[in-house]
């Protein structure tokens, strides 16, 4: 590994700092690297495949494993495929300039991460460092063809199939689920739901549901579906798109009307929470399965 040095993979990380600083809502990691490879071409070294994975190319796992100080510094996020900046971040790439010394600060905080974890040893450059890169870059990559299948699977799914998997969810959390909208117009209401079988008692729990994966829900669009909220109802609104910031600031901001907003990340993490309590007929919406592996992290 000795082709690939603290400034070159300082040099990388900025790259990566750079394209995620121009996208504040953050970018899918195969949208970055593909910018990435025009902003900081890879060397010949990189651009090999490894000998164990004739399939396997250096350049984004080199990137992927050079990424993972940053995130432990708390400079970057990564979740579900997609990366983004957070604010002591950008800090951190106005500060550290140079590329070595961006990386080597990283990095040194990386450490300070791992020796405060428990049973865990510092782990120094030694000649195992292309084994660890592959294993740590295969497993973000098997995650994020993982969450790329479910996506596409929710996005996909027939409108009314996906509130009845919101429903199902509602039912597993504890929730009672009177009413779902039949296909048509739904006047802003996708699904009412209670704590208690027969409605009686507060709140109302009122539900709107988009699939579309493509499109964030705007701060007109929240807008709309508070003023169909009672002064005692709580709002639930899904969004397989997320939402705008504007939107987010709105949600945050109301006194008078209780609404929580759900992207589809929070989704999935919310199926896979109480999964076991779903029906074994709901638990085939969508069908997941645990998978289990050795962390080396």
């Amino acid at each position: 590994m000795a082709e690939i040095t603290p400034r070159r993979q300082g040099e990388l990380v900025r790259g990566v700092f750079s394209i995620l600083k121009a996208a504040p809502e953050g970018l899918q990691a195969a949208e970055v690297l593909k910018r990435l490879e025009l902003a900081v071409p890879p060397t010949p070294f990189e651009s090999k495949h490894y000998e164990s994975s004739p399939n396997v190319r250096r350049y984004g796992k080199i990137v992927r494993f050079s990424t993972i100080g940053p995130v432990k510094a708390g400079w970057m996020i990564k979740e579900t495929g997609q990366w983004s900046l957070t604010d002591v971040g950008r800090k951190a790439y106005e500060q550290f300039g140079d590329p070595e010394a961006f990386y080597l600060e990283s990095k040194r905080l990386y450490r300070a991460w791992k020796k405060a974890q428990p049973k865990k040893e510092v782990v120094d450059d030694t000649d195992e460092v292309d084994e660890e890169i592959e294993v740590a870059a295969t497993l973000e990559e098997a995650e994020e063809i993982a969450w790329a299948e479910i996506r596409s699977y929710l996005v996909t799914m027939p409108p009314y199939e996906f509130q009845a998997l919101v429903g199902s969810l509602l039912k597993a959390m504890g929730y009672y689920v009177l009413w779902i909208s039949p296909p048509g117009a739904d006047r802003g209401i996708d699904l009412v739901a209670h704590n208690d079988p027969l409605g009686t008692t507060s709140p109302r729990i009122l539900v709107q549901v988009k699939r579309q994966g493509d499109t964030k829900i705007a701060v007109d669009g929240l807008r709309s579906f508070l003023a169909v909220l009672g002064d005692q109802d709580v709002g639930i609104y899904i969004s397989a798109g997320g939402f705008t910031t504007e939107a987010e600031r709105e949600a945050r901001s109301q006194e008078k009307r209780r609404v929580t907003l759900i992207d589809l990340n929070r989704l999935v993490a919310l199926w896979v929470e109480h999964f076991d309590s779903l029906d074994d007929e709901d638990r085939q919406r969508p069908p997941l399965k645990p998978v289990y592996y050795l962390s080396r992290s």
